[in-house]
């Protein structure tokens, strides 16, 4: 296997990838139509594929693109488990479920947000209740989303932003960024005002997954935080709970990271997916990591953000600038390297082989 050969550049290659290496594993294969359209007009789908008996009391899940384009990440780790073997051999009651581009709306238009410009992973709040307060955003709005991207708008905005992480601290400053806020709904890191079609997609999956299955372990493919190429497994659970204890003595307590905790390179989360997978799967006991990859520098991802919100609130995609734009922020989140595309798998299988160990072992 050319572990290159199981990455793809755009959506509708992923998803052919992925479809071709379930059918060849002998999975069954469910598809789910998203409602809109790709950039070129093609449909967008969700595919779930499962590998050994569906009424098994195990599930290990794997999801990818929970923010678009990051699915090039991936959909690459879950065709490569599907190429090389991986589940081949699942133990007695386990089965393997792969959800492949549970947004792909953000993923064919290289986007980390949903349709509704949404971050999927910030929406599984209480819509009906007073949303979570994020005072320092509405502070900086002006700065991290400014209506003008020129040279100057940019350098005056991060002068702006750096000033505030100097004065209180970079994390605090990560926080204010990427933290979650509810009450812009054109600016970064949206929860949303409803539940997202995503939302509703993957609770319908994970109530399916529980009907079944009393244990569930899940890997969350995700690119944009940490060292180049390295996987940090992160629980995004308060400290105490049982699911980062589990996740720790599965894959080891020197490896697993929480932001609830102050050791992950990821702030504090709010309205995160294993709430909305908790609550489709009552019954079960959720054990969850996301997975996240570096690839560039904080402070350019970032931009990159600031910059692709700008071009789809006030920007023209098809311009040079939409489009210098657009490749910006795919190559913020996609290593489109051999090196990078190795260590993701090997990173990915390896985190993989320890949690469905630590599953079966309960």
């Amino acid at each position: 296997m050319t572990v290159s050969d199981c990455f793809a550049g755009d959506y509708g290659a992923a998803r052919a990838k992925f479809l071709a290496a379930a059918a060849a594993a002998g999975a069954t294969i469910e598809t789910i139509q998203h409602p809109l359209r790709g950039p070129a007009g093609e449909r967008l789908y969700c595919d779930v594929a499962t590998l050994g008996d569906p009424r098994a009391p195990r599930a290990m899940v794997s999801m990818s693109a929970t923010h678009g384009v990051e699915g090039h990440c991936g959909s690459g780790a879950q065709v490569a488990a599907l190429r090389e073997g991986l589940f081949r051999e699942l133990p007695a009651g386990t089965r393997a479920v792969m959800i492949h581009a549970i947004n792909p709306y953000g993923f064919a238009w290289s986007r980390r947000v949903t349709e509704d410009n949404v971050d999927l992973n910030r929406n599984f709040v209480d819509h009906g209740a007073p949303y979570p307060a994020n005072a320092p955003y509405a502070e900086l709005r002006d700065a991290i989303c400014p209506s003008d991207w020129s040279a100057a708008a940019q350098a005056r905005t991060r002068a702006r932003l750096q000033a505030y992480a100097q004065a209180h601290g970079p994390m605090r400053l990560q926080q204010a960024i990427s933290g979650g806020q509810y009450g812009d709904p054109l600016g970064v890191f949206f929860g949303g005002h409803a539940p997202t079609w995503s939302n509703r997609t993957m609770r319908r999956i994970f109530a399916g997954v529980g009907a079944h299955a009393t244990d569930i372990a899940v890997i969350d493919y995700h690119t944009g935080l940490g060292p180049y190429g390295y996987g940090e497994p992160i629980a995004p659970v308060a400290g105490n709970d049982d699911s980062f204890k589990r996740a720790c003595a599965w894959i080891g307590g020197n490896e697993v990271t929480s932001p609830d905790v102050g050791t992950s390179t990821s702030a504090p989360l709010v309205g995160v997916n294993p709430t909305g997978m908790r609550e489709a799967a009552p019954g079960a006991r959720l054990t969850m990591i996301a997975l996240e990859y570096g690839v560039r520098a904080l402070e350019s991802t970032i931009d990159a953000v600031r910059a692709d919100n700008w071009l789809h609130a006030h920007g023209d995609l098809d311009s040079p600038e939409g489009r210098a734009i657009k490749r910006q922020i795919r190559d913020t989140f996609y290593g489109d390297e051999p090196d990078w595309k190795r260590m993701i798998v090997d990173r990915a299988f390896d985190i993989t082989r320890r949690m469905m160990a630590g599953l079966t072992k309960g």
